[in-house]
């Protein structure tokens, strides 16, 4: 979606849904009006992905990235936002030497993971395995 140079998109990981605004700026990436900087070590090295590699194609950022994230856990929400800030990124550049370094990299920055639970079985309260059965 565009209108007056801002370009959103969204990501999704589990139940967990982000949607990155991204516009012209000084590099400052926000993630639920919080910097990026301040999540765990991992998580912020997990965000930090799509922009290194980013920052490897087109040197340095001259947008800033807006994150909401509702739904799932920490590790979805995490991996949603990843998502979406590698979706904004590349639609904001419009690069299709990114795209390529994007997919040479990890396929799941720029295609979501559909895997889903599998549900419960009537009359079970479990997807697959049936509880055993007692004569005595």
């Amino acid at each position: 979606m565009v209108q007056k140079g801002i370009i959103i998109t969204t990501g999704k990981r589990k139940t967990a849904v982000a949607r990155a605004v991204i516009r012209g700026g000084q590099g400052d990436v926000r993630i639920n009006k919080k910097d990026y900087k301040n999540l765990n070590r991992i998580n912020r090295l997990r965000i930090e992905e799509p922009l290194r590699i980013a920052e490897s194609i087109l040197g340095k950022a001259n947008f800033d990235v807006a994150i909401k994230v509702k739904g799932g856990g920490d590790s979805g929400q995490n991996d949603a936002a990843r998502i979406a800030l590698a979706k904004a990124i590349l639609a904001f550049s419009k690069n299709a030497e990114l795209k390529k370094a994007y997919s040479a990299y990890d396929k799941h920055l720029l295609v979501a993971d559909v895997r889903r639970k599998e549900t419960c079985k009537p009359g079970d309260s479990k997807a697959r395995r049936k509880r055993q059965k007692s004569y005595r």
